[in-house]
């Protein structure tokens, strides 16, 4: 329930700072006044886009903060699931909105993302606006009415899932259809790719020692030539590094006995002669092996040649990359071998997914023309009593192709006398049949969600005198079950049946128009509501008829 509300430099508001209560309270004021005003100020609160235009002229930041009690509403786990933390008797949400266009909003002082606040704002406050009387233009609407009071939340998550999982199942098969049909067309060309790249016969890392071998065999006579010479240098005749050396060891080994430092060094010279002996003969071997064949040299430059064609051909860098793209043809082309059977199985599976979902949608169905019954008998009674003694309403639900929400479609039938024939209420109700319509459905879903707060903006329209007074008494019994229902009228029959009544007025001042919002006394209640009946000028007779209203005499 909204327990406090404060605005500051919002439009033309300076500061508003005022106490609301629970029941049926109601809002008056002359048009132009500023009720909408407040009313937008509320939509912020609840979530709204934030226009930097809305603040006041000349001041930098807009601040609008509620107070809420939710001590008769088990919202705990929003506010657990969100890490907020939670106060049941002192909810505080704010807004503030600066010149330079931030908007920020808190929770018990926790800043909070937008879709946040509008989640939460959905659980506290709903504000009915003469706009919404448009929904019942849509089947969405309807149909979630009627969703509501069958209480079948549960069965309609059950649904969306299958229907999720069987909407996934339709797009895979189209998809697969898609690609049968697309690797159909080309599997001449796939298998022709495929082949190609079989019998290239590719092997890991041949690419490199192909481009090696070529290297080697192109520079052959420079490469021999160079071995020769390192060959001669470690074993010729009279220059040999390794003929040398042994001699030196020799040398070195002679003396040891009398100079021990020798046999160290010749030991170390040791391991140098078996090192060298090695290298040379590993010179000798490439020596031999080491031959320029032309034919050899033909051969392998055309294998390069023809890895190089397929590489460029197949767009690929190395040739790991051609081998994965012929086993990509491999399954491929086994795709569509087997194709058929992977497109009976799928279509199984959709067959089976969409029994599942017609057997939800059943379920479905039979709940809301459950609900349905007992909503046409409940809205006749209801708008009987508004003054429509000869009314007819029916709830026409027709099955058409499963969606989202089921295959109902749900139309609210209308006729407001017994001659006329039943037909879509937003094409024969006017605008006073369709306000008592908006009414009654609105009393018959508070009476099934749990909602703290209801705001009616001007959902008169349309309708006055005695019926005005049976609207009145409708919202003051939605307001009589832990609950707290707001209307703003122009009706005095309304204003007169709530429990407390604020005016909102604008005023001129120094520095500019101001609007402002004021709870009225008893006394002032009787000059308000005679101001209603008669106007500007305020007799003693419209006086007396606002007393008579408020039940009160002096």
């Amino acid at each position: 329930m909204l327990k406090h509300l404060y605005i500051k430099n919002f439009t033309l508001i300076d500061t508003l700072d005022i106490e609301l209560y629970p029941g049926f309270s109601v809002i008056t004021g002359e048009t132009g006044a500023g009720k909408s005003i407040i009313l937008g100020a509320i939509g912020l609160l609840l979530g709204q886009r934030a226009d930097s235009k809305t603040i006041k002229q000349g001041a930098d930041k807009c601040i609008i903060e509620a107070h809420f009690d939710l001590s008769r509403y088990d919202m705990q786990p929003f506010f657990t699931e969100n890490d907020i933390e939670y106060d049941t008797e002192d909810c505080i949400i704010r807004r503030e909105l600066t010149a330079t266009g931030k908007s920020r909003a808190f929770v018990n002082d926790t800043p909070v993302q937008l879709a946040m606040l509008k989640e939460l704002g959905e659980r506290l406050v709903d504000i009915h606006s003469q706009h919404q009387n448009l929904l019942l233009n849509k089947q969405d609407f309807q149909l979630n009415v009627v969703d509501i009071l069958a209480n079948d939340s549960n069965e309609l998550d059950a649904y969306r899932q299958i229907y999720s999982d069987y909407r996934k199942a339709g797009q895979q098969l189209a998809q697969l259809r898609e690609d049968i049909e697309r690797n159909r067309q080309n599997a001449d060309f796939l298998q022709f790719q495929y082949q190609e790249l079989t019998a290239a016969n590719l092997h890991e890392g041949e690419l490199e020692e192909l481009e090696q071998k070529s290297d080697t065999m192109t520079h052959s006579e420079d490469i021999k030539s160079a071995l020769y010479t390192a060959d001669n240098a470690l074993q010729g005749e009279d220059t040999g590094v390794i003929r040398s050396l042994r001699s030196s060891i020799s040398a070195l080994s002679s003396i040891s006995g009398v100079f021990p430092d020798a046999k160290e060094l010749a030991e170390r010279m040791d391991s140098a002669y078996i090192e060298l002996k090695d290298i040379s003969a590993e010179i000798s071997c490439h020596l031999e092996s080491i031959d320029f064949d032309p034919a050899e040299l033909d051969k392998i430059n055309n294998r390069l040649d023809k890895l190089y064609d397929l590489q460029k051909k197949y767009r690929a860098e190395r040739i790991e990359d051609l081998i994965a793209i012929r086993d990509e043809l491999h399954l491929k082309l086994n795709n569509i071998e087997n194709s058929d059977q992977a497109l009976e199985a799928l279509q199984q599976k959709v067959e089976t997914l969409r029994a599942d979902v017609e057997k939800r949608a059943g379920i479905l169905t039979k709940q809301r023309s459950k609900a349905a019954s007992l909503i046409e008998k409940d809205m006749q009674k209801r708008l009987a009593a508004l003054g429509m003694p000869n009314v007819r309403f029916s709830i026409a639900i027709d099955k058409e192709e499963p969606g989202s929400s089921g295959q109902d479609k749900v139309s609210f039938l209308f006729s407001a006398n017994t001659s006329t024939p039943l037909q879509p209420v937003s094409q024969v109700a006017s605008g006073g049949e369709i306000a008592r319509v908006m009414l009654s459905l609105k009393a018959m879903i508070s009476g099934a969600v749990k909602l703290p707060t209801i705001i009616f903006d001007e959902i008169d329209t349309g309708v006055s005198g005695k019926m005005a007074e049976k609207m009145a008494e409708i919202m003051q019994e939605m307001g009589s079950h832990d609950r707290q229902v707001i209307s703003i009228t122009h009706l005095p029959q309304i204003a007169a049946l709530g429990s407390t009544h604020y005016k909102v007025s604008k005023k001129e001042t120094a520095q500019g128009t101001t609007t402002g919002m004021t709870m009225l006394t008893a006394d002032e209640r009787v000059r308000e509501i005679a101001q209603m009946l008669s106007g500007s000028d305020v007799s003693e007779a419209a006086i007396q008829n606002a007393r008579e209203l408020l039940k009160i005499r002096k």
